[in-house]
């Protein structure tokens, strides 16, 4: 069972009467995950999603600068989410950086939250302890919609950025005590699927979550 954190202003899909869509997990992450892995203010690399996309418009390698100063532009902040070589997604098994996997491929962070979208899937991130530690930055919020992730499933988040994940229409989800991300055994390939009980989403509320792998389902 997991439950929902805060009181959500959420979008159509987490209207009552309409069930979430089952969703895919994007990132496994461990325990105090900052908004400087989730959202990096560092340099831009001319070989990451905000490096390519902006040599496209114009930019000369050598002028990218970094992303503290481009945070008025969506296409370029919105490519640099989780833009941090000591990110570690446990899906990748042990390899850190911008990675995630879709399909078999192993992509950036970006395309692989795009390619998951162009099939009609939804992402969910889960994650340990402390989810959003750091300084507030709206970034770390605003750019998981432009990932297509619906959700995020922590241990415990940091107050200021779960308010945000709120205010982005995120929704914000922590295990059960006693249960952590990796009593599901994540591959990469599951469905996840919400279920949202008749009592509607309120603090505190027990929803189930459901797993799907290889067609068959299995109840959290």
């Amino acid at each position: 069972m997991i439950r929902p954190s805060g009181f959500p202003a959420l979008g159509p899909a987490f209207d009552a009467g309409h069930p979430p869509p089952p969703l895919r997990p994007l990132l496994v992450l461990g325990d105090a995950v900052t908004t400087d892995h989730i959202s990096p203010n560092g340099a831009i690399r001319a070989e990451s999603p905000a490096g390519q996309w902006l040599i496209a418009q114009g930019t000369p390698p050598a002028r990218l600068s970094n992303f503290g100063l481009r945070r008025g532009n969506p296409e370029v902040c919105g490519r640099g989410m989780f833009d941090n070589p000591l990110l570690e997604n446990e899906l990748m098994d042990g390899r850190r950086g911008n990675l995630a996997r879709w399909r078999g491929q192993v992509l950036s962070v970006w395309d692989a939250a795009r390619a998951m979208q162009a099939d009609g899937a939804q992402g969910i991130i889960l994650a340990g302890r402390n989810y959003g530690a750091g300084s507030s930055r709206d970034w770390a919020a605003k750019g998981l919609r432009m990932l297509g992730v619906l959700a995020v499933l922590a241990e415990s988040f940091e107050r200021i950025h779960r308010s945000n994940l709120i205010g982005m229409g995120v929704l914000p989800l922590t295990f059960q005590p006693g249960q952590t991300r990796h009593d599901l055994a994540l591959q990469g390939e599951e469905e996840l699927q919400i279920d949202i009980g008749p009592q509607g989403l309120a603090p505190g509320a027990a929803l189930g979550l459901r797993v799907r792998r290889g067609g068959r389902r299995r109840p959290r």
